[in-house]
C-alpha cells in the first residue's frame, strides 16, 4: 500500500516522506487530481496562509479530488495547516471557505501575557481513549507544534485529542477515514513516528 503526499505548494513534504520513508511506507508526491482521487492514502501536509493555501488547491483542481477521495473512504491525514484546511474556515482568512470535510473553524491565539505567538515548541495532549490515529502512545505524550492558529471542532466526537496553551484546543481531529494533527508527527520523534505508523496501519 502507497501513501500519497498532496503537493500543492504549501506543504512540508520532504520531511513527512522522509519519515514515512523511515517506516518502511512507499511514498508518492502528487498534485494531479486523478492520481489523488486514485490515492489508496492520502496525506495533505501545509505551512502557511490558510487563504492562500485554499487558492492554490483550487488552482490545482485539488480540492474537489480530496472531497472525492473522502467521499469514497480514502483515509486522509490533514498536518498543521493541513488539518486546518479541512474545517470550514479560519480566522486567518476571512472569508475563505476551507474543504468543509468536517465542521469547525479555526481561531487565533488570544494575546495573553508571557504567551508568545506563534506557539512553537513541544506540549502534552490529552488524547481520546478510542482514537485509532493515537492508539498505543504513553499517556500524556508529548507532541511538536509551531502555530498560531487552533481549531475549534464543532462536534466534540470529532475532537480526538487536545492540548493548553493558555487555553484548551484540539490539537487532533478524527472522524471515520478522515484524520487531523495541529502537531506535526514528522518532527516529534518516537511518538510522532508511532502516529505515522498507527496511519500506515488503517
Amino acid at each position: 500500500m502507497s501513501i500519497t503526499i498532496v503537493d500543492y505548494d504549501a506543504g512540508n513534504l520532504r520531511s513527512v516522506e522522509k519519515a514515512l520513508a523511515f517506516l518502511g511506507a512507499e511514498t508518492r508526491i502528487e498534485r494531479d487530481p486523478e492520481k489523488v482521487r486514485s490515492a489508496e492514502k492520502l496525506i495533505l501536509p501545509g505551512v502557511g496562509a490558510f487563504g492562500l493555501a485554499m487558492e492554490q488547491l483550487r488552482s490545482f483542481g485539488l480540492d474537489d479530488a480530496l472531497r472525492d477521495a473522502v467521499a469514497k473512504g480514502t483515509p486522509l491525514l490533514g498536518i498543521c495547516l493541513g488539518m486546518q484546511l479541512l474545517f470550514e474556515e479560519s480566522e486567518e482568512s476571512p472569508g475563505a471557505a476551507g474543504l468543509g470535510i468536517l465542521p469547525g473553524k479555526v481561531l487565533h491565539f488570544p494575546a495573553s501575557d508571557g504567551l508568545k505567538i506563534p506557539h512553537m515548541g513541544w506540549n502534552s495532549l490529552k488524547v481520546r481513549p478510542d482514537s485509532r490515529l493515537l492508539a498505543g502512545l504513553p499517556e500524556d505524550p508529548y507532541v511538536y507544534f509551531v502555530h498560531s492558529y487552533y481549531l475549534k471542532a464543532d462536534r466534540r466526537e470529532d475532537v480526538a485529542a487536545q492540548s493548553e496553551y493558555g487555553l484548551v484546543f484540539d490539537a487532533a481531529a478524527e472522524r471515520e477515514q478522515v484524520f487531523g494533527c495541529q502537531f506535526h508527527p514528522e518532527k516529534s520523534s518516537r511518538t510522532g513516528l508511532a502516529i505515522l505508523k498507527n496511519f500506515i496501519s488503517l
